[in-house]
């Protein structure tokens, strides 16, 4: 599980492995080893990597020394010519310069280059240009000479014209898809962390460089996954660097990276000799006159997690314009009010749900007063729910006529404007089973947090774990790098940033994975954060598929689960 950690716990891990047999210069060469090993497999995708040139840009702390060792190994390593730019000399005792001094590395300083021509040289001629300037302790803004050197660095790479900001796009953070660089742009690769970015907060100096991808170490720093640092970060790239999971300080975090590997060890296994039944019934409860698609979305993603059986439960209007087009559900029509769901669809739903291993409220519902008196009826606990009446009964004639009986609602997932309509209940947690899983962005979390959108926006992490043990629920907050945070304090952080999901439909999909996935007996955190991975690994496919992010619709990302999930499952 590749764990996220401040930098102070980073530090004190360091410490401890240092202490139980595990040192420091081990660390460094681990560290400086794996930057190498991702230059030389950008290089070794030249036209010519035998004429490849990398610049190593190296700082006066251990930063400086991992890229020293990155420079030797690729130089040992390949037929690179690697170049070292120092922005201070350092120590004459320093092992790290003497080795690369052995092997005649060419070397220059920022102390003896005038106006810094040979800077600027040694990164407009680069196919790769490492930045090693410094670590995991900045704290912006930079010293004057830090500030001054990435400043020409940044004017040589010609930042201020229109230059393509390469995303992250990781399914194994490992081995992240990267492209092919080739001057006059050299590919920007971080040691650790793009110098300039507080690892912490993610604020970052206005001088730093803009990485195509960062290889961090150890621990993936909560800076590099928080705007507007994030944006600086490029793909990530996780090296644990060897020490031990065992090592003090590992198991307190309770935050980690979410990644192709933990999803493939969560997801339900699969078993030939079996049938519809051996992988979970949902039911999803969505759409209204006006939103009649999104139920749809969210069931046809369900299924595509692996669930066996799924039943929309919809006003008749929507399920007469949805079933036509989506084929494998079955149906449960609900009592409605001019198309949305009205009071009387409570005690249906509460007899009806006792059949199922996850139901998920919310996708296209609408926003009206009967539809919110529905869902206050439907959560009350201490409700008993009348048998099922052929017909749309009153729910005071089915009483009347059946007899009442305790119900359980099964794992919730709750998405869009049952949100909505949640915040307008005074302590509507209250009203939820422990773990109900829900979906908001910003904005609906500001709603049901009485904060506004860009308090939350700029607090996520920490909002986000609160209210998830305040109201007792499992919290997918959205957006670049989205949130799950369970009310034991784990938080699950997805790597992905990008526009391609920011397109109407594409939560609804989200919904109906995670709720698939419940249904197949996963834990509803587990499920959740698996979801969400295999929701944005697709919505990063669709996007190469039709040539770019802003081109992608929801139906693309519906289209490209089965091939994320055959990736992921190898």
């Amino acid at each position: 599980m590749i764990k996220i950690a401040s930098p102070d716990a980073v530090r004190a891990i360091e410490v401890a492995a240092n202490e139980a047999g595990f040192p420091f210069e081990l660390m460094m060469e681990h560290a400086g080893t794996a930057v190498a090993k991702r230059a030389i497999a950008l290089i070794n995708q030249l036209p010519q990597p035998d004429q490849a040139r990398v610049t190593v840009l190296v700082g006066a702390t251990n930063n400086g020394a991992d890229g020293l060792v990155a420079a030797r190994v690729i130089a040992q390593n390949s037929a690179a010519q690697v170049r070292i730019y120092l922005l201070k000399p350092r120590a004459d005792d320093d092992p790290h310069m003497a080795a690369v001094r052995e092997i005649g590395l060419f070397i220059a300083d920022a102390t003896a280059d005038q106006r810094y021509r040979v800077l600027t040289n040694m990164i407009a001629s680069a196919h790769i240009v490492i930045d090693a300037i410094s670590g995991i302790g900045t704290l912006p803004p930079l010293r004057e000479e830090a500030a001054k050197l990435l400043k020409a660095a940044n004017a040589a790479l010609g930042v201020g014209d229109e230059t393509e900001n390469i995303e992250g796009d990781i399914l194994i953070p490992s081995d992240p898809t990267s492209r092919v660089p080739d001057p006059p742009r050299p590919y920007i690769l971080a040691v650790d962390c793009p110098s300039g970015l507080n690892c912490d907060t993610g604020e970052i100096d206005k001088h730093a460089l803009t990485a195509d991808e960062t290889v961090t170490f150890i621990a993936v720093k909560p800076g590099l996954l928080t705007f507007p640092g994030a944006a600086y970060v490029g793909s990530l790239t996780f090296a644990s660097i060897g020490i031990p999971e065992n090592t003090p300080g590992f198991k307190e975090q309770k935050r980690f990276l979410v990644d192709s590997a933990y999803v493939r060890e969560k997801l339900p296994a699969r078993n030939s000799n079996s049938h519809k039944g051996s992988y979970g019934k949902a039911l999803v409860v969505g759409g209204s006159v006006n939103y009649t698609g999104a139920a749809g979305l969210a069931a046809t993603a369900a299924y595509r997690s692996g669930v066996g059986l799924v039943t929309v439960g919809a006003p008749a209007p929507v399920a007469a314009a949805l079933s036509g087009r989506v084929l494998e559900p079955t149906w449960l029509l609900l009592p409605h009010d001019m198309g949305v769901l009205a009071g009387d669809a409570a005690p249906i739903l509460h007899k009806e749900a006792n059949a199922y291993n996850a139901m998920l409220i919310g996708c296209g519902i609408n926003r009206e007063k009967v539809t919110r008196d529905m869902l206050i009826t439907l959560f009350k606990r201490d409700s008993k729910s009348a048998k099922r009446a052929i017909g749309f009964m009153s729910a005071k004639q089915t009483a009347q006529s059946e007899t009442e009986t305790e119900y359980k609602l099964p794992p919730l997932v709750l998405d869009a404007d049952a949100l909505n309509l949640l915040s307008e209940i005074d302590s509507w947690w209250t009203l939820l089973p422990p773990n109900t899983v829900i979906t908001p962005h910003a904005g609906e979390m500001g709603r049901l947090a009485k904060l506004e959108r860009e308090v939350v926006e700029h607090n996520r992490w920490q909002i986000a774990a609160e209210k998830s043990a305040e109201w007792n629920c499992i919290v997918l907050l959205k957006g670049a790098h989205t949130l799950i945070a369970a009310p034991d304090g784990r938080v699950a952080v997805l790597p992905f940033k990008t526009s391609a999901l920011s397109t109407a439909g594409t939560g609804d999909i989200l919904a109906g994975l995670i709720t698939g996935l419940i249904a197949q007996g996963m834990p509803s955190f587990e499920a959740t954060a698996c979801g969400a991975y295999i929701h944005g690994a697709s919505g990063l496919a669709a996007a190469k598929t039709v040539g770019g992010e802003r081109a992608v619709i929801a139906g693309d990302v519906l289209d490209h689960i089965s091939s994320t999930l055959r990736q992921i499952e190898g």
